[in-house]
């Protein structure tokens, strides 16, 4: 029987570098999935329903978490977001880590439901380098960037202040944070 995978959460505020270091980490570790979210947001130009996310109706999204299928679920600028938990522990058993990007929310309901985990809060080298990501993705509206903006702030605090996090990380130069990350999940992996 295979030794039991690894959970990986990854947050931090919208621009912060998250899904570049998944996406990362999913190209360098071995035996490493992506769990898929659920959401209530419309998809962004480029992406494929099933893929980075399933995109549900707020109803199907409620029905979800009253039958207890969500790992972990948080709302973020009007939109509902989880984790479906049946796949992730399915991963998790058969020996495979699996990497999660959420939000400081569902990163704390995750450290309470699977302490185990590594979780990991990105964070952007300063505010004004949030604002120049954020501005140069081009695919928000200026009330949705300053929402975003506005967030980035309080979530930073929470993360701190909760506890839940273990390991803090600054992604300045992309390549340098992905080292950085696979040498914290190296280390939690030899300790568990």
């Amino acid at each position: 029987m295979p030794a039991r995978g690894c959970l990986i959460v990854i947050s931090g505020p919208s621009g912060a570098g998250k899904t570049s270091i998944c996406k990362a980490l999913l190209e360098g570790l071995l035996d490493t999935v992506w769990s898929v979210s659920v959401t209530t947001r419309p998809p962004r130009p480029g992406e494929v329903n099933g893929d980075s996310y399933q995109f549900v109706s707020r109803k199907e999204f409620e029905a979800k978490e009253a039958a207890g299928e969500l790992l972990e679920s948080a709302e973020y600028v009007g939109q509902r977001y989880g984790t479906p938990r049946q796949p992730v522990e399915k991963a998790l058993a058969a020996g495979r880590n699996v990497v999660m990007e959420i939000d400081v929310q569902g990163g704390m309901q995750v450290a309470e439901k699977m302490p185990k985990s590594v979780r990991i809060f990105v964070m952007p080298p300063n505010m004004e380098s949030l604002r120049a990501r954020l501005e140069g993705r081009r695919t928000e509206a200026a009330g949705q960037l300053a929402k975003r903006l506005a967030e980035a702030d309080g979530e930073i605090a929470i993360a701190r202040d909760s506890g839940c996090y273990t390991h803090f990380v600054v992604n300045d130069v992309l390549e340098t944070t992905v080292e950085q990350v696979k040498r914290i999940i190296e280390q939690e992996r030899r300790q568990a």
